[in-house]
Order: C-alpha cells, then structure tokens, then sequence
C-alpha cells in the first residue's frame, strides 16, 4: 500500500451540494481545499435528481455548473472513491487518514472514452439508477460524473481481458492497490449527507420485495430524461401505470423504526413527483396518503394548492399495510383520519415511499464531533451558529447536522465556508503551511457582523 502525504488549508469530507459550495466558498478566498468523496463521483444525491421543488428547475442545470467549477479550480483538489479513516488534532491543526480505494483503472490516463464498457459483457444492476437500470462490469458511474474516469467491479469482473485490450492509454490495471494519504489540513468541513431510510425497514410494506413499490429517488431516476428506460414505467412488467399512489412519512415521524422526527422534506417531493408525473403521464391517477402536509418553506404552501388544483388527490389517512395482487398490483390498505375512522383497501399500479433522511455517515470516533439524539452531527448553538461544533475548526453544513432541502444547505455550505476562512485566520494557519493566497483582510469583511465586527 502506497503512502502520501498532502498539507491543505481546508478538508471538506463530502462532495455533494453542500461539500462542493463550500470547497469554491473557500478556494474563491484563495485557500486550498481538498474534497474527499466516498463516491465514485461528486455530485451527491442531488446530481440524481430529475428536478427541485418548489421552482421545477431542472436539477443537473444546478450541480453540474458547481461541479466543473469545483474540478477546474486552481486551489481544490478533488479526491473520489476515497473515505477519511481517522481524525486527530496536531500542530494546531489535524491530520486525516485518507484510504484512497482502487478503481483499477490509473486516473490520470483515462480519458473516459467508455470503449472498456462497450467491450465489456457482464451486466449487473445501476446503483446510480436505483438498480433499474443495468451497467458494466467496468463502467464510468453515470454521463456527467466528474471525473470521467471508469471504476472496474473487481468483484463481479470475469478477468477476461476485454477491457485491457480496447483501452486506447493502457490505463487498465487489475494489480492497481490502495493508497493512503496523509493530509494536514487547518480546518474541517464536514458535508457528509444523508442516506434514504431502507425500504425494507417496515415489514408492513413489504420488506422492499414488492416490485412495484419504490422509493423516492428510484422514481426520480425514471422521471430523469436521462433515466433507465427513458420513460416512466413499472419495473415488474414495463407498463405504463395508470394509478401511482405516495405513502407519505414511510421512513419518519415512527418510533418503530427509530425515527421519531420529521425528514421536512418528504411532502414537497412527493408533490413535486407527483406533478412531474402529471405532467408526463396525462392519464395517470395520482393519490398522496399523508398524516399532515407541512409545506414549510418560501412558496411551498403554493406549490401545494397548485398540485391539489391540478387534479392529485390528497387522502389524510394512515396506511397500515402494502400488500399485492397476482399481477404485482401494489393493495394499499388505509385507515382514513375522519369522523368515521373507515378503514378501507385501494389498488394501485405503483406505490411510492416516501422515504426520511438519516445520517449518511455513522462512523463513531473516526471524526472527533459527537452525534445528536437523532444520529446526526450536533451543534450546540443551532440557532445562532449551526455550523459550529462543538470541537474548535471542525464545522458541518448541509444534511449532515440535520434534515433540510438543497437551499437551505447551499446557504449554511457559505456560513460553514465563512467560519472556517475567520478559524484559519485567526488561528493563523492560512496558506502558512500551503502556499495559499489567502486574503486575511477579505476573510474577515465577509465574516464581518453588523458595524465590520467578525462574529467569530
């Protein structure tokens, strides 16, 4: 196993929304930054997405402009396909463990050509596509990934050598091992994400072995104009569904599932979804069974009325059970929360999860924060400053502190950018060990509070 080592101004673990905004928030101060990804790609969950809520502007048109800039950044370092092993404080600063795993393929000759996947015979599910779609043995994680660079499946490869000869640079190394790199770096951003509440989690809905009940980012993949089939069908026989139903807090506000909270976002993607299908399938009948609508934020209550006016139903009921037909007809029994309390069964081609969020990274002791009640990174002053933790130069943004939509974690992406540039001034670190250019003046006047006095 090879060993580097790499000094930067900044490390930010993760390289979604949230990680990539902050990266250019703190190379744009001249700070050198270095994003590790456990990825393949940058990108997050976001760059899966069809569309946002409440505006319906088209998803990739956002992420992918953040990504190529991130990529073509003079001061950040992009390193994917990699996860930080251990944290510890030293020389006023901290030094990571990074184990950078082999993607058998050397990056800086590949050219993405794709000519190793087209020569490539083993097919296996898309994980990018929510296992809707298929991929190669070898493959390039999805047409706009950055960097462009094929990961080989070692453990579903047959070694038949298809690949090795096709690829023009030689760049096919099935001996390729780890490397881990030693990284100093004066402050700490941790944009880690979020993960979806496993569809198999409730036995009641059918452990996710119901073919035709999905969740939430698998129907953003067939909504995708880029997605597995190119259209929106049902994955147990190809049809076109008539009647697509959303089970609304599938994954939050249960105690049986260790959940107990509000996810914020599960009602308007569900309604945004739901409006998407509309638009694409004129026909369909679309059903929202939900507890309470909580349409929080800056247009949603009207992007709410604007679904109930386009036709989608909305049943304020409790669903009790998900079970299916002969033909894979998901049944859908409820309890309807009215006077009479009716509990009644309907049949639907399609049933959609609408899934919470729970912490992605669940590492004890490998970042040295301590986790909330609910798992995720705590903040002790949330309100005033919730991109502070309790540890002096480790900040946190995006869902890594909590549940929240893209523009709320584009924002504290810029707060947790700006109280590390005002750390590593103050603490002296800025572009001390890195060479950077870091303009301690301008670092400060972007912190700067109401009368030019830094809030930090």
């Amino acid at each position: 196993m090879q060993d580097q080592r790499t000094t930067v101004d900044g490390l930010v673990i993760g390289g979604g929304i949230a990680g990539l905004q902050a990266a250019l928030d703190l190379a744009d101060q001249g700070l050198t930054v270095l994003i590790v990804e456990t990825e393949p790609s940058i990108g997050g969950k976001m760059i899966a997405l069809s569309k946002v809520f409440p505006t319906l502007d088209c998803s990739s048109c956002i992420c992918t402009p953040r990504m190529a800039a991130t990529a073509h950044h003079d001061n950040i370092t992009i390193m994917t396909y990699a996860e930080v092993e251990q944290i510890q404080r030293s020389d006023g600063g901290f030094t990571a463990s990074v184990l950078k795993k082999p993607r058998y393929v050397k990056e800086d000759a590949c050219t993405g050509c794709r000519l190793c996947e087209y020569a490539c015979t083993v097919e296996l599910p898309h994980e990018f596509e929510g296992n809707l779609g298929m991929r190669k043995a070898i493959y390039v994680p999805f047409s706009n990934a950055i960097p462009q660079v094929a990961l080989l499946d070692v453990d579903n490869c047959i070694f038949c050598g298809r690949c090795e000869k096709v690829c023009p640079t030689k760049a096919v190394n099935f001996l390729q091992e780890p490397e881990r790199i030693t990284v100093e770096a004066g402050a700490i951003i941790l944009a880690t994400g979020f993960q979806l509440t496993p569809i198999d989690a409730k036995a009641q809905y059918g452990r996710g072995r119901l073919r035709n009940v999905l969740d939430a980012l698998q129907v953003e993949r067939l909504l995708a104009p880029h997605g597995p089939y190119g259209r929106v069908l049902r994955p147990s026989d190809g049809k076109v569904p008539d009647s697509v139903a959303y089970v609304q807090c599938a994954g939050s506000r249960d105690q049986s599932l260790g959940v107990p909270y509000c996810s914020r976002v599960c009602c308007m993607y569900a309604i945004k979804q739901a409006m998407l299908l509309a638009g694409t399938l004129p026909l369909v009948d679309i059903t929202i069974y939900y507890m309470d609508i909580r349409a929080f934020g800056k247009g949603f209550e009207q992007f709410y009325q604007n679904a109930k006016a386009m036709g989608i139903e909305f049943v304020k009921a409790k669903v009790a059970k998900i079970t299916e037909d002969q033909e894979q007809n998901p049944i859908v029994r409820i309890e309807v929360m009215d006077e009479d309390g009716r509990v009644d069964e309907r049949r639907h081609d399609m049933v959609v999860l609408s899934l919470g969020m729970l912490p992605a990274d669940k590492r004890d002791g490998i970042v040295p924060v301590r986790a909330a009640e609910d798992g995720f990174v705590h903040c002790p002053q949330p309100k005033l400053a919730p991109c502070r933790t309790e540890q002096e130069g480790v900040f946190v943004a995006g869902t890594a502190a909590g549940p929240k939509d893209i523009p709320d974690s584009i924002v504290e992406a810029g707060a947790a950018a700006v109280e590390a540039s005002v750390y590593l001034r103050q603490s002296g670190w800025g572009g001390r060990k890195t060479g950077g250019t870091a303009d301690s003046q301008a670092c400060v006047a972007i912190a700067a509070g109401p009368g030019g006095v830094a809030t930090r």
